[in-house]
């Protein structure tokens, strides 16, 4: 992971350091920072796609299938996609 100035001096202050001391507040900071990922990882963003006719039916299909929205459905296939678990094949 590339690191700027800053957290490259962080990361050699702490490598150098005899002891660490935890901060009176830690555990209000630690709250703070876990409301802070949660937030980020549960945004979300609209978008508009054109799919084709014959797509949308087989996909409602399959979610019917499955018993979820096919929009839940397409949010899961992205999101493994993205992530690596599935890959496209052309």
């Amino acid at each position: 992971m590339k690191m700027d100035k800053y957290e490259r001096e962080l990361i050699e202050a702490i490598e150098k350091a005899e002891t660490i001391e935890r901060a009176e507040d830690a555990e209000a900071l630690i709250d703070e920072a876990m409301l802070a990922a949660k937030a980020y990882m549960n945004k979300t963003r609209n978008i508009n796609i054109r799919i084709p006719e014959a797509d949308m039916v087989l996909l409602r299909r399959k979610s019917a299938e499955l018993g979820i929205p096919y929009q839940t459905l397409l949010s899961s296939l992205i999101h493994q996609y993205v992530t690596g678990r599935i890959t496209p094949t052309f």
